[in-house]
């Protein structure tokens, strides 16, 4: 299926925030990371990506060709003197990552400190306040750009073949979609994930509306949390969002 719109990934998610994101997923050592197996989970998200057309930047494509470098020459048979000579290959990675998963951090902090005149959301004891006058709803964890990706793969495969139709000459726009899920989301206040694809049995329909959300995302009109890992996601609304340079 061809797709006529292409969606620009939210700001700061950049091929390193996706490798830390296996990193810390797969629960391994920074230090000694696992190529093989990294590479090529990499690979399959940039793929799942580039099927949605998001707009991938052209860094993602450079560190896949590092990761497969990398590969390579670790795959490669060394005598008993060059394992002892030869610096680990992972190295200037492991470096560039500790480096840049440090200065994320310290934004994250910055972040968190309150904001004052927040409308929606509270963050400096990570508590969110959904709607002025309604009560706290616990300890909510902003998630990202791959959590998400996880997620609509998870609502993909809950979905049976004969679940997905493809409708002929079905036309659909991403602004009426942003549009749709706006009034549907500002009604409810928040809006589980999941609950954007019941009854929908259009796969052009359902990957539009995966895209709408990403859009959203950007723009700032809503917000994306969870209580846990792998608990429920919801969207919450913050307005209607702001001009983004294309």
């Amino acid at each position: 299926m061809t797709m006529q719109y292409e969606v620009k990934l939210p700001v700061f998610e950049g091929p390193l925030d996706l490798l830390l994101y296996l990193i810390k997923k797969n629960e391994l050592d920074i230090y000694h990371i696992p190529i093989a197996e990294i590479t090529d989970q990499y690979l399959r998200y940039v793929e799942f990506m580039r099927t949605l057309n998001l707009d991938l930047a052209g860094e993602y494509l450079v560190l896949a060709a590092t990761l497969l470098h990398i590969k390579s020459r670790l795959l490669l048979p060394r005598s008993e003197d060059e394992e002892d000579d030869t610096e680990d290959p992972r190295a200037e990675l492991v470096e560039q990552l500790v480096t840049y998963q440090a200065f994320r951090e310290a934004a994250k902090a910055l972040d968190r400190r309150p904001q004052l005149e927040r409308e929606v959301f509270t963050r400096g004891s990570g508590d969110v306040r959904v709607d002025e006058g309604q009560k706290s709803v616990g300890e909510w964890e902003e998630i990202g750009l791959f959590e998400l990706i996880d997620a609509f793969q998870r609502v993909l495969k809950r979905m049976k073949p004969q679940q997905i139709l493809e409708i002929e000459g079905e036309q659909l726009s991403l602004v009426q979609i942003i549009s749709e899920l706006k009034e549907k989301i500002q009604r409810a206040g928040r809006l589980m994930f999941q609950e954007l694809f019941e009854d929908q049995k259009s796969r052009k329909r359902i990957i539009y509306t995966f895209l709408a959300v990403l859009e959203m995302v950007r723009r700032k009109m809503i917000s994306i949390y969870q209580l846990s890992p792998l608990s429920s996601i919801y969207l919450f609304y913050e307005g209607d969002g702001i001009d983004v340079n294309e």
